[in-house]
């Protein structure tokens, strides 16, 4: 049976939902339901499954940047396809399909990086967290705003509170009050916040950074962070010795060492 809901219908016979550009090793996400504020709709949340499981197998991104239409980066989920939901079983199935969407930010080998133009509530404030980097205009605001609603941000708070100090996490939890984005840098949410005119300039000297440096060790590195943050002190100094004894084994590193030492330019990383 076809799928007849109003976010199927939107899909077949509106704009898409999320854009993708690809440029210069850079693949730009932009959410693009700016006049829904661009809220984490089921087909949104599925079509940026589906374009971080096709990047995650593209050796030609380096990075990602998510992006947004419109004024507000994105203020949740959609509040209306949650109250339609006849029963607990739909809601669950969104709330893991969201799980699984913001875990693959993590998992793919690029990093991410949100690009923050707008406020940012709720779930768009997990997405901001869950992302690796986060770039801001000084007039972006951020909030776990559930709790005005009597609906706590539970999983928001797993991505916030792993990027917050725990009393302003907690704060920010139980009153759902904004934060502008000098706070949000100082609390650590976010890397640096530019004026909205130097925006893209911010963006793209970031991945232009990145993108000028061996994909391999970048990838080693992101999943390494990962994986040693979930570790204790011991285990995560093993892991990183057999991480590094790996990369110096790869021809990027051997090249690069000698290109150091014999003082010549950095080679053309071959990505092994």
């Amino acid at each position: 049976m076809p799928d007849t809901t109003p976010e199927a219908q939107t899909i077949a016979t509106g704009p898409p939902v999320l854009l993708r550009n690809d440029k210069d090793g850079v693949a730009t996400l932009t959410l693009n339901r700016g006049r829904a504020y661009n809220t984490l709709s089921i087909g949104l949340m599925a079509a940026m499954q589906a374009a971080f499981d096709d990047i995650a197998r593209d050796a030609g991104v380096r990075v990602v940047v998510i992006a947004a239409a419109g004024d507000a980066f994105c203020v949740g989920h959609d509040l209306n396809e949650m109250r339609a939901a006849p029963d607990e079983g739909p809601i669950r199935a969104l709330f893991e399909q969201c799980g699984k969407m913001m875990q693959t930010i993590t998992r793919i080998p690029q990093p991410v990086i949100a690009k923050v133009q707008g406020v940012a509530a709720a779930a768009g404030c997990q997405l901001v967290a869950q992302c690796d980097m986060a770039i801001a205009v000084d007039s972006a605001m951020f909030a776990t705003s559930g709790v005005k609603l009597g609906l706590f941000c539970a999983t928001p708070m797993v991505a916030v509170t792993r990027n917050l100090p725990r009393k302003k996490a907690f704060e920010m939890l139980m009153t759902g009050d904004l934060i502008d984005a000098d706070e949000a840098e100082r609390l650590g949410l976010l890397n640096r916040v530019v004026p909205a005119a130097e925006l893209d300039a911010a963006v793209d000297h970031l991945t232009a950074n990145i993108v000028d440096k061996s994909p391999l060790a970048v990838r080693r590195g992101k999943e390494l962070f990962y994986r040693q943050l979930e570790q204790g002190l011991a285990a995560a100094y093993d892991e990183a010795s057999r991480v590094i004894t790996d990369n110096m084994q790869d021809r990027d590193a051997r090249a690069g060492i000698d290109a150091f030492l014999m003082k010549r330019d950095m080679p053309e990383w071959k990505g092994e």
